[in-house]
């Protein structure tokens, strides 16, 4: 009697039934109800880093990244650039190249690849950082019931200098502290410069860049 398996029984082995798939990536953001100054129209729900320092990572990972790809190209476009500029003359490619030849190009395409590198390395990291500035910057982040932003805290410098007598109302319509809690569930990372060292790191070191 054969006891081998014929060929016409399907397999249903793990191996030949089960789909493996790539581990899911985490969210970077997540959902949260809108808040009292949220725009209506954005609907009730926004996206925000779950604090100062995922936010920071982020944009930290999102420069390295575009840094990364940037160069990459850049690698690519100053080789074709070496071996232009370093080409032998039409005289020389007539007469035939020589091991002398053969060597001062070599010599000439890594000094050009390393002077484009160099200038590339420069402009990539400026591009990357005009490229997360903005959306980082606008991006928002989730504080706790009770924080205050930092246009909350002028409103709350504004509010010292009024009279006793209209300062509660003013407050409560104002800021939105109504049984002492503020509906604020998040603010954009801008309104925390200076408030937050995770974002003063990032954002605070980039205004200044852009103002040198």
């Amino acid at each position: 009697m054969d006891a081998s398996v014929p060929d016409n029984v399907v397999d249903y082995s793990p191996s030949s039934t089960v789909i493996e798939f790539d581990r899911p990536v985490s969210l970077l953001r997540g959902p949260l109800p809108a808040g009292r100054s949220d725009e209506p129209s954005a609907g009730t729900y926004v996206l925000a880093f779950r604090d100062s320092r995922a936010w920071a990572s982020s944009f930290v990972a999102c420069e390295r990244k575009i840094v990364e790809q940037c160069e990459e190209g850049a690698r690519i476009g100053c080789a074709v650039s070496a071996s232009r500029n370093c080409k032998p003359t039409w005289w020389k490619a007539l007469a035939g190249s020589t091991l002398s030849d053969l060597k001062e190009r070599e010599q000439c395409e890594v000094r050009e690849m390393a002077d484009c590198l160099a200038v590339a390395k420069e402009k990539c990291v400026g591009f990357a950082r005009d490229k997360c500035l903005v959306p980082f910057r606008d991006a928002r982040i989730r504080v706790a019931k009770g924080v205050l932003s930092s246009k909350d805290v002028g409103k709350l410098i504004g509010w010292a200098s009024m009279p006793a007598s209209g300062r509660s109302l003013w407050l409560m319509n104002q800021v939105g502290l109504i049984g002492g809690d503020l509906e604020m569930t998040n603010c954009k990372a801008s309104e925390l410069l200076g408030f937050d060292n995770y974002v003063q790191c990032i954002l605070g070191e980039r205004q200044q860049d852009t103002e040198n």
